[in-house]
């Protein structure tokens, strides 16, 4: 990515992000965004050939409570958030937003897309998926309205203890992986495809839906990674 367009990511603070202008439109591809990435979780769950490592471990707790995806997605949300407050992270409005309506959106996926049968339905299914989980993780991103709490607990690690990006991202997501394994969580040939994948997709469609702000206050980077 370009130096401008990591410039046009920059995370600013919860009333900078309000402050900032646009926000209407902001608003509209926030919710766009997050009800695409939700419907897409839902795709993948129906492809049946395996989740990204946080829904892994959300399927892996259904199993065993009996609850939706789309609220087990929104509790595990909560408790992701709760564990900003040692790491001194600031949630946005897009940020809570993430928390409630993702779920909500997985649930309503789930409804209404049925289950693919046989290879060619199932891979067909997948790939759709991971396009609109791309197109959706651009949007919600590009609204600049605050991370995801999952992306924001990879990126509070990063600040407090030193550690990478990429190191706090691959260890968190390697145990929420192997414990949604251990429940039960679908686990397969799409939960890699989706690892190595999902990164350029997003940034294929995030370049066009980067929304420009009128920036008047210090900024941090954020990851462009799904919610």
């Amino acid at each position: 990515m370009t130096k401008p367009a990591q410039r046009e990511l920059a995370q600013l603070t919860p009333l900078a992000q309000l402050r900032a202008g646009r926000l209407p439109l902001r608003l509209i591809q926030l919710f766009v965004g997050l009800t695409l990435f939700g419907v897409a979780m839902a795709g993948f769950v129906r492809s049946g050939l395996g989740l990204a490592p946080w829904d892994v471990l959300h399927y892996g707790v259904t199993l065993h409570t009996g609850l939706s995806l789309g609220t087990v997605v929104i509790v595990f949300g909560f408790i992701v958030l709760l564990l900003w407050i040692p790491l001194r992270q600031m949630p946005g409005l897009g940020t809570i937003a993430n928390v409630i309506w993702l779920g909500i959106a997985a649930d309503i996926g789930l409804a209404i897309i049925p289950e693919a049968h046989g290879l060619p339905a199932q891979l067909a299914m997948f790939i759709g998926a991971l396009l609109v989980n791309g197109l959706g993780g651009g949007l919600y991103i590009g609204s600049q309205l605050g991370p995801g709490p999952r992306d924001g607990l990879m990126t509070g690690l990063h600040a407090r203890t030193g550690i990478s990006l990429r190191v706090a991202r691959t260890g968190v997501e390697v145990i929420v992986l192997a414990i949604g394994w251990l429940l039960g969580g679908i686990v397969g040939f799409g939960t890699v495809l989706y690892a190595v994948a999902i990164g350029p997709v997003t940034q294929l469609f995030l370049r066009f839906c980067i929304i420009k702000l009128r920036t008047d206050a210090p900024a941090e980077e954020v990851p462009t990674a799904a919610p």
